[in-house]
């Protein structure tokens, strides 16, 4: 883990987007000079970064997209691909909950609702080239989610599942490869 220096945005709105050393604010060229030369120093081959809008709209993670995709061009030799969420799986899984009396109706979100950042959650499946099976890691994924104080009081939904449903919904990684129009492979990305 290499630390770059930023400090936590905050969600959208978030006091903390206004804090001069919040990455949201850093300089694109800054941040993505000092990622393409950890990729540099690293031999890296692949780079993943979070679609465009960073999944939901989390300041942060709009900037990884940014800075990940500056620094491939500052370090054209690394593939990059980008972490997404499956809103088609999203829906499935709210319905489901739903439907089984787990979430009364009006509460939690519009799957296809604006985020934050007033764009929809994720990206359609039919945008989505990998899926990936992370089951055995729900339970490690959980852990990190809870060391974030923007995932507690924005995700809490997620955090109160039981630990079934939380690896169904969370038990696959998603990615989006730019360069490519192939539709979704289940598996490893690098089979």
């Amino acid at each position: 883990v290499v630390w770059l220096g930023y400090e936590d945005s905050g969600m959208t709105g978030w006091e903390q987007n206004t804090n001069a050393g919040a990455f949201c604010n850093a300089s694109l060229d800054e941040a993505a000079h000092k990622l393409a030369d950890v990729l540099r120093e690293e031999h890296a081959d692949v780079l993943t970064t979070y679609d465009w809008h960073g999944g939901y709209g989390h300041p942060d993670h709009i900037m990884v997209h940014k800075v990940g995709h500056r620094a491939a061009e500052l370090f054209p030799a690394v593939r990059v691909l980008e972490g997404t969420m499956n809103r088609d799986q999203i829906r499935r899984g709210i319905d489901a909950a739903r439907a089984a009396g787990l979430l009364p109706e009006g509460e939690g979100f519009d799957a296809d609702g604006p985020a934050d950042d007033g764009n929809p959650m994720g990206t359609l499946e039919s945008e989505i080239n990998y899926k990936v099976d992370v089951v055995k890691f729900a339970t490690l994924k959980r852990a990190a989610m809870k060391c974030h104080a923007s995932q507690l009081s924005d995700s809490g939904f997620f955090m109160a599942m039981d630990d079934e449903r939380f690896a169904a919904q969370f038990g696959n990684e998603w990615f989006i490869d730019p360069k490519s129009n192939e539709p979704m492979r289940d598996g490893w990305i690098f089979e």
